[in-house]
């Protein structure tokens, strides 16, 4: 077997520094140095275990005095509170309650303090994403150079011929209420029970799966060892593991982290009390059991009794005004000198609705946020700046690799308009449309840069044939196009006919943004310069939950939610380049028949189709791939048809990413990667970050 326990810098990803635009921009901070990738983790050395502290971070205040225990001098430290615990007899020791060999999570500005409350924002129910990314940590991660390395397991290892892996557990790694630990068992329950379980997982999970959407086999060879074997090489199986590590999300997927000792009793097959379950959920106002278990009882945010594996844990949920995380006695990390993590005592996040962006930003100029990018506005930058001492904070800007896109449905049910998009030329004609340069000035300030959705700059993957495609700006060209399509006659507005003469082409932009933020700005200029080609599109706010049932049902006809994912393409399964990320819903319908052809908003694409190309070359040549220069090279046959087919329209990438960052709040660093495949701020590892003098952030 090929053992491994990280993977090195060389192996990964080259991170370029965010370019200094204006003074502004250059006044927020370089990026990391440079590092390449690889498809498949080489040997190396071991992780280093923790050593036994020379001392322990500085408590909030100063610890009283108490009387001697028996309890042994302790080999890790932790938080004067839990310590108060202990003595108490409420909690075992610090020592029973971490793993055999911890996590070793190295702070960015060394070691912290314990103590202190870390602000942000949120907006409610339908941001699950906002508190679930502070918490999600997973079976790897990646550290400050972008080395992936273990987190929640010990080691892996992988056969030579890439179709093994087999995984270590951390010896004694507890769930949160302390009562199990996180084991095969564990893993066993979720493979029989949540993934193959067909009410809960009714598409197929293709991180598990060969290129025949049959799943691999899964072995516990005893209680902290299992292997997963695939019929063809899997070199991308570990970069799968990065997230997901919480246990909820919409999907059972990707990761087995089900707490078995407590999800049984949740579960239809395995209660041991069927007629309380069923009187359960119906209490809870659900009409079956598979919402029920899905939304509810395996939500950490939503259930907050159920046992997690993250620093900090809910004392409430999602529906709260301020939803507040305390930490996690039993979490598994601790720092270099063997002080258990997480610092920070607590985590809050208040409430603020879609529709009012305007508080959030209020809140953050009157210092009321203290670290945070998600929910800020580039268009906001100057805004941000100019109250940094007002507000006492700094901006500082990460690496975004998010970019400006509209999603045109492909497999709209409003069958013209479906008509309408299928066409090539009519999505080059409305990108020639649009006048990228006047979008980016007017609204970006002049910071991003006109491209396709397309690898960034920084990417191994980088494309500048996908990135340069049908950008320039050109409306004669487009008009030409749209007349030679048949698309000829107009109606009184000036807006073109669709060729059955059923009405205008006219279709509604779905967005979360309200009126005011850069994304509303954009649309409405995307449509000023469509009308300019006798293209009626519409900006249409929608809060976050009805915008996500509208795409699950494919009711939508164009949803404007950015790309992002294009720092590492190939590490979150491509997910948007091959239509199944339906949030960027240029194709749900075709998305269900790949992955769940039985929904009923399954849509067949029409024989010889270039999707089914898509679908083949990642199925059969990328994901089977070990060596990473042929892996590059069969992805960017999936480039190749998207810079011919132009599958969503985008206008400008390269997003700096403001973030807020409270003066004192210490560990997170200017230039960091910001993309949701690296966790955006919590790249840093928030469980290492501290406040210089916890005692002025309790509240």
């Amino acid at each position: 077997m090929k053992q491994h326990r990280s993977i090195s810098r060389r192996e990964f990803l080259r991170l370029s520094a965010v370019t200094a635009v204006g003074t502004i921009v250059a006044a927020c901070a370089p990026a990391p140095t440079p590092i390449p990738p690889t498809a498949v983790p080489p040997t190396s050395a071991p992780l280093p275990t923790a050593v036994p502290p020379t001392s322990a971070p500085a408590a909030t205040t100063a610890p009283s005095a108490v009387p001697p225990t028996a309890i042994p001098a302790a080999k890790y430290k932790e938080a004067p509170a839990l310590a108060e615990l202990v003595k108490a007899g409420k909690l075992p020791a610090v020592d029973a309650r971490l793993p055999k060999n911890p996590m070793v999570m190295v702070g960015y500005e060394g070691v912290g303090k314990y103590g202190g409350t870390w602000r942000r924002a949120f907006q409610g129910v339908s941001d699950t994403w906002g508190p679930t990314k502070v918490v999600d940590r997973a079976w790897g991660w990646f550290d400050k150079n972008l080395n992936l390395i273990p987190r929640q397991l010990e080691s892996w290892s992988v056969s030579p011929d890439g179709k093994v892996w087999t995984i270590k557990m951390r010896q004694g790694l507890k769930w949160s209420d302390g009562k199990a630990e996180y084991t095969t068992d564990d893993i066993a329950f979720w493979w029989k029970n949540e993934l193959q379980n067909k009410k809960l997982t009714p598409g197929v999970q293709t991180i598990w799966t060969d290129p025949d959407k049959t799943y691999c086999k899964f072995e516990a060879v005893d209680k902290y060892t299992a292997t997963f074997t695939y019929g063809k090489p899997k070199p991308m199986f570990i970069y799968n593991m990065t997230r997901g590590g919480t246990g909820g999300g919409a999907t059972i997927a990707p990761l087995p982290v089900s707490p078995s000792h407590y999800m049984k009793e949740f579960h239809e097959d395995t209660t041991s009390n069927k007629d309380a379950l069923a009187a359960d959920v119906k209490k809870r106002g659900f009409t079956d059991w598979q919402t029920y278990y899905m939304q509810f009882a395996r939500q950490w945010n939503m259930n907050p009794d159920r046992p997690t594996l993250g620093a900090w844990l809910a004392k409430g949920t999602l529906q709260d005004e301020v939803l507040v995380m305390e930490r996690n006695p039993y979490f598994f990390g601790v720092d270099s000198q063997g002080n258990q993590l997480p610092y920070i005592d607590k985590v809050t996040h208040r409430l603020f609705q879609s529709s009012a962006p305007d508080v959030f930003t209020l809140r953050i100029t009157n210092g009321e946020i203290d670290m945070q990018y998600r929910h800020t506005q580039i268009n906001n930058l100057p805004v941000y700046k100019a109250s940094e001492a007002k507000g006492d904070y700094k901006v500082v800007l990460g690496a975004l690799a998010s970019h400006v896109a509209i999603a045109c449905n492909l497999t709209t049910k409003n069958k013209p308009l479906a008509e309408f998009f299928n066409q090539r030329d009519a999505r080059i004609a409305m990108s020639l449309a649009v006048n990228r340069d006047n979008m980016n000035q007017l609204v970006y300030n002049g910071l991003l840069t006109p491209r396709q959705y397309s690898p960034t700059k920084a990417s191994p993957q980088f494309y500048d044939k996908l990135s340069n495609a049908y950008i320039k700006y050109d409306p004669d060209t487009a008009n030409k196009m749209l007349d030679a399509l048949g698309y000829t006659k107009k109606d009184a507005n000036g807006i073109r006919l669709y060729r059955d003469g059923s009405g205008p082409i006219s279709f509604a932009v779905e967005s979360t943004s309200a009126t005011g933020t850069t994304d509303a700005d954009a649309i409405n200029l995307m449509s000023k310069d469509l009308l300019k080609i006798g293209v009626q599109a519409t900006y249409k706010f929608v809060e976050r939950s009805l915008y996500t049932q509208h795409y699950t049902a494919n009711d939508i006809e164009a949803g404007w939610f950015g790309a992002d994912r294009a720092l590492l393409p190939i590490v979150p399964e491509a997910i948007i380049f091959r239509g199944v990320q339906p949030d960027r819903p240029w194709c749900p319908g075709w998305w269900y028949y790949y992955t769940e052809p039985k929904n009923v908003n399954a849509v067949k694409p029409p024989d010889g189709h270039w999707i089914y190309n898509i679908w083949k070359i990642w199925d059969e040549e990328v994901i089977t791939q070990p060596d990473p220069a042929k892996q590059t090279a069969a992805f960017k046959k999936i480039l190749d048809i998207w810079a011919t087919e132009l599958p969503m329209i985008t206008f400008l990438g390269e997003l700096p990413a403001p973030t807020i960052v409270k003066n004192g709040f210490k560990g997170y660093l200017p230039g960091m990667p910001n993309d949701d495949t690296v966790g955006d701020e919590q790249f840093a590892q928030g469980e290492t970050y501290f406040w210089d003098d916890p005692s002025k952030h309790s509240s």
